[in-house]
């Protein structure tokens, strides 16, 4: 199984950024989201909204964002980076331009919380086109009938969201979380990962016995802010160590 972590772009300073992206490789991500910083960013709580808010007041850019990444890439990382967040800075930016110059920096795909694929359509070409994933996402809302419209349009995995509402560490998975990747799975053959409200490595050994992979994004983000002036990225990095104890990175 996959352990999936998120880190905001330019949080808690930009200087953080590319250390972050290799410190949690290093200590066990397969996948790394990257989310953009956005003014409104509608899908998450109270922690993540605050990243983003930190994010917009530095100016940090999509622009920005991908060029994080290229020298990331330079530094040696190789696990795939997915940039996740909402469709007007790519918009903002220009489709086309935006997918070129990811595919350029090694950016492996995106996750547009607010791009349903039917508005997806130009944007997702343009995915095709540079060879980058588009990942839809799935609510335990989503009706049966709408699954292989959603899953048409993926070509890595579906991100599960685990809740109705937004990100944010909770106590505990919801109960009836085993019934709808159940219903997905009777729906499509892609891999599935799981986030929202999976913030501690129990909530990550329940979601490696039903998915493919498991999102921890509060949870980090509140692990910097907790961490002492200067002990930001090794504090991520002992943390994801922790919670992606026990999980492979590579897709089971």
């Amino acid at each position: 199984m996959l352990f999936v972590p998120y880190v905001t772009a330019g949080y808690p300073t930009r200087a953080h950024t590319v250390p972050l992206l290799l410190a949690m490789e290093a200590a066990g991500a397969g996948v790394i989201e990257l989310g953009v910083p956005f003014s409104d960013p509608l899908a998450d709580g109270a922690t993540i909204q605050h990243a983003n808010q930190v994010g917009v007041e530095q100016g940090v850019t999509l622009a920005e964002c991908i060029a994080m990444v290229a020298e990331a890439r330079s530094r040696g990382l190789k696990a795939p980076v997915l940039l996740m967040g909402y469709y007007n800075p790519i918009l903002a930016l220009g489709e086309e331009r935006t997918a070129s110059e990811a595919a350029a920096a090694g950016i492996d795909g995106f996750i547009v919380v607010d791009l349903p694929p039917e508005e997806a359509v130009s944007f997702l070409a343009f995915c095709r086109r540079h060879d980058l994933s588009f990942v839809p996402l799935v609510a335990p809302t989503t009706r049966d009938e709408r699954l292989p419209l959603l899953a048409g349009a993926a070509d890595a995995f579906l991100y599960c969201v685990s809740v109705t509402g937004t990100t944010g560490a909770r106590t505990e998975l919801p109960a009836d979380l085993g019934a709808f990747i159940a219903r997905v799975r009777r729906k499509t053959d892609l891999p599935l990962a799981v986030g929202f409200g999976v913030s501690r490595r129990e909530h990550v050994e329940a979601v490696a016995k039903l998915a493919e992979a498991a999102v921890v994004g509060s949870a980090i983000i509140a692990t910097l802010d907790r961490a002492a002036p200067g002990q930001e990225v090794a504090a991520v990095e002992a943390f994801v160590r922790d919670v992606a104890t026990g999980h492979s990175s590579a897709w089971a």
